[in-house]
């Protein structure tokens, strides 16, 4: 357990954002199976949610189940982080975050996420101003920097911590790096070192062990945890088994396949219509994960051409791929 001010994260594990997947309804599955002490939303464009496009709309909400949630924003332009972020606070949040650290190119080149880490005058900049404009607790994610030559994520934690910033999360790669090769936890063991404020770890947790030698290599406070959790929603409730002595909760191919099942139709029944499609693709790809015969289901997911399509392959697949328990 450990708080940001006022907002007690325990458990000390943390859902990531990840774009297009941590939506209020992926988030909720994920706190209904026990194990996670704060939900983070799919990164937020400023530009969008201050034009009030309906679609950022949407990415802004949650349910009370699923408290204590941070509303992740990301922009360039401090006036529009500023004024989101009273929008954010407005709507309920508990915490906003502001993202200094997707290394995704359409938010780069908008001069937001990793790239106000080669420009730590605006991070400073857009950080005062949204210090200013909420009362309830700020949090930063970032990487470790830009690139190998340039990582300065103990120079950008200073900066945070000058300028009002309670809580630090950060991923232990280079923006140039994206999501390949190893994280690097020493920088975070470093960042944590340095720390007057709480510090998160994120990077290549994907199983119970990895959670408990990040906490013993890095002393972080929390652990957030993103791709890992895509293809095995139960990953955060397994560390925190793992944590906490107990057994590590065994999830069988029949649990594996219902949840699938019904977390698909309630996308289905309650994401905007002309994405639920796309996006019951996408997340049938990370579920469909380690089933048997899987490679064949997804191939037919991704075929589908309408709702009802879709759910005939997973239909069919289930009478003929997992066996009843």
């Amino acid at each position: 357990m450990f708080k940001i001010r006022d907002v007690t994260i325990d458990p000390p594990l943390v859902l990531a954002p990840v774009a297009g997947h941590t939506d209020s309804l992926f988030r909720q599955a994920v706190k209904g199976l026990g194990g996670c002490g704060l939900v983070v939303s799919e990164l937020v464009s400023t530009e969008g949610l201050t034009r009030r496009h309906d679609r950022t709309h949407h990415l802004t909400r949650f349910v009370e189940a699923e408290r204590p949630v941070s509303m992740q924003i990301f922009g360039s332009d401090s006036g529009r982080m500023a004024e989101s972020a009273a929008m954010v606070e407005a709507m309920g949040a508990d915490i906003v975050d502001i993202n200094a650290g997707c290394p995704v190119k359409k938010v780069v080149r908008q001069g937001g996420g990793s790239s106000l880490l080669r420009d730590l005058p605006l991070l400073e900049k857009i950080i005062k101003e949204v210090r200013k404009a909420v009362r309830i607790p700020l949090t930063l994610k970032i990487r470790s920097g830009w690139d190998r030559s340039s990582i300065n994520a103990v120079e950008v934690l200073k900066v945070a911590e000058d300028c009002g910033v309670e809580c630090l999360a950060i991923h232990g790669r280079t923006r140039s790096e994206l999501f390949s090769g190893r994280a690097d936890w020493e920088i975070i063991a470093k960042v944590k070192r340095e720390a007057r404020i709480p510090v998160i770890g994120n990077g290549d947790v994907f199983s119970p062990g990895d959670a408990s030698r990040m906490f013993r290599e890095t002393g972080v406070d929390g652990v957030m945890i993103g791709r890992g959790a895509l293809g095995n929603p139960w990953l955060i409730r397994q560390c925190w088994d793992h944590l906490s002595a107990r057994p590590v909760a065994v999830i069988s191919l029949k649990q594996k396949a219902d949840f699938m099942k019904k977390f698909l139709e309630r996308v289905g029944r309650e994401a905007p219509a002309p994405a639920a499609l796309g996006k019951m693709k996408k997340i049938g790809g990370y579920l469909s994960r380690g089933l048997p015969q899987g490679a064949g289901l997804r191939a037919r997911m991704h075929g589908a051409r309408s709702i009802e399509e879709f759910f005939g392959a997973v239909e069919a697949y289930l009478a003929d791929s997992i066996p009843a328990e």
